[in-house]
């Protein structure tokens, strides 16, 4: 749902289409946990309209690197997101070169909320609390491989497919967006 509208890069409230006033919001761009190995990050791009992580990034290191290749993964999965707004927090790694280079390369819109604007972290945040109760904390992490790996299972599996929400109607973001996707019969 990249399409002429808005999305929060793991970060603020946003529309992904105008047409529908897809309204919705998002919280900080990326989580950090513990392994034995160390810190791991997961950077997360999420469409507030059919609330799938439509692109994100795994890192040992929190850098604008890790903000761009999630810009990238969102872009390969979706495809052409030209006019779309990616709303983000006011991190470094968001308002870097690399980043608004990125967002030129394909005809994006970058936006970061005000300073001390909590309003807007609702729907990243309650991604973020999902992702911690189901996979951070299930266990000591001892490689980071081994995390990022139950990190991507959750979010392709588990939340994208069996996870049902009641802000889309008792669908899962995979049945929402096939919902969508599918012609509308006109009544004569």
């Amino acid at each position: 749902m990249l399409r002429n509208g808005h999305v929060r890069f793991g970060g603020r409230p946003a529309e992904t289409h105008p047409a529908q006033a897809r309204q919705g919001a998002a919280g900080r761009p990326y989580t950090e946990h513990r392994t034995s190995e160390g810190k791991l990050y997961c950077c997360a791009i999420k469409d507030v309209f059919s609330n799938r992580i439509v692109g994100y990034s795994i890192s040992d290191r929190m850098t604008a690197k890790l903000a761009v290749d999630a810009v990238r993964n969102a872009v390969s999965r979706r495809g052409e997101v030209a006019g779309c707004i990616l709303h983000a927090d006011r991190g470094s790694q968001f308002r870097s070169r690399a980043m608004a280079r990125e967002l030129r390369r394909h005809d994006m819109v970058g936006s970061m909320g005000r300073v001390g604007a909590a309003g807007d972290n609702a729907a990243m945040e309650s991604f973020w609390s999902l992702l911690q109760t189901n996979v951070l904390n299930q266990q000591r992490w001892t490689t980071r491989q081994e995390l990022r790996l139950a990190i991507v299972v959750w979010i392709e599996r588990k939340y994208h497919r069996q996870r049902a929400q009641d802000t889309l109607g008792g669908l899962t973001p995979i049945e929402f967006e096939a919902k969508l996707a599918e012609p509308h019969t006109l009544a004569a």
